[in-house]
Formats: structure tokens, sequence, C-alpha cells
């Protein structure tokens, strides 16, 4: 098994606090809100080692559904490591990726929400330039309708 190791850095005009409380403490709401072209709902499954997430997809979209596995979240630092674990974006390359995202507050009010992404692969497997960059710009495009959302609603999440 291989490991592919990408950083990603995302600046926003929102406070962290917000932003950790939409994207990470109420995703399963806020996701489906913001993305209701693509995403039905958010399943909490519970299993022995903690919760799994799982995303389901509307009807003719590319994907069914992803899973992801929580593995902690730190409310007082606003940080959470997940992995994706299930979901048609594996591929027969990918076995999952894991993700270690921090939020962090910026002098100038807004934050910089920083990912550390692990693409562990069956064999030896390379991860495609382009798989990486299909998944920052979707994760990018996920950041910006949470920080648009919460810059029009400012009460949202306080």
């Amino acid at each position: 098994m291989g490991v592919t190791t990408y950083t990603q850095d995302i600046v926003a005009q929102v406070d962290a606090n917000r932003i950790f409380k939409a994207l990470v403490l109420d995703a399963d709401n806020i996701i489906p809100k913001l993305m209701s072209q693509a995403v039905k709902n958010i399943e909490t499954i519970e299993d022995h080692d903690g919760s799994i997430k799982k995303m389901n997809f509307v009807e003719g979209y590319p994907i069914k559904y992803l899973k992801h596995k929580i593995h902690f979240i730190d409310n007082k630092n606003m940080v959470i490591k997940y992995s994706l674990i299930e979901g048609e974006v594996l591929g027969e390359n990918l076995e999952h990726i894991s993700y270690y995202v921090r939020f962090e507050e910026c002098e100038n009010g807004g934050c910089i929400c920083k990912t550390i992404s692990e693409y562990h692969t069956n064999g030896n497997c390379i991860v495609k330039e382009e798989e990486i960059k299909e998944d920052r710009d979707k994760a990018i495009e996920l950041f910006k309708l949470v920080e648009a959302y919460l810059l029009a609603n400012p009460f949202a999440y306080v």
C-alpha cells in the first residue's frame, strides 16, 4: 500500500468557529441544504468504533453514496479527522482517503481551513494528479458555498 499526501489551505472571510460549526458539527443539515442538486441526505450510522456518515446523492448523480468514518472531533481546537472508506470515487486503486482538517482564526477576522489529505492506495497504484485536483476542487466548492451562506446569514452558527 502506498500513501500520497496532499495539503491545502482555504482562506475565508468568516470566523473559524462559525465555519467549523456549520461544516463539521452541522454537516448533516447544511450540506444537503446548500448542495440539494447533488446531495439527498446524510445519515449517521453507528458502529463499534465510532460513527460513520453516509452521504446519499440524488438519483441521476454520477455517485450513489459516500461513507466517511469519523475518527475524532475536537470542538475546542476546531479539528476533525475522518476517512472516506466507501464509495465509487475510491475505485479499484484507492483503499481509503484520510483527512485531517483544522480551522484557524486569522488576524483579520476570517479564518484558514488547513487540510492534510492522505490517499491510501491498493498495492503499488499511483494517485493521479487529476484525482487530487478533483477532490481539492470539490472541497473548495463546498467550503465557498458554506462561506457564502454564512456571509449572507450573519447570525447563523454564532
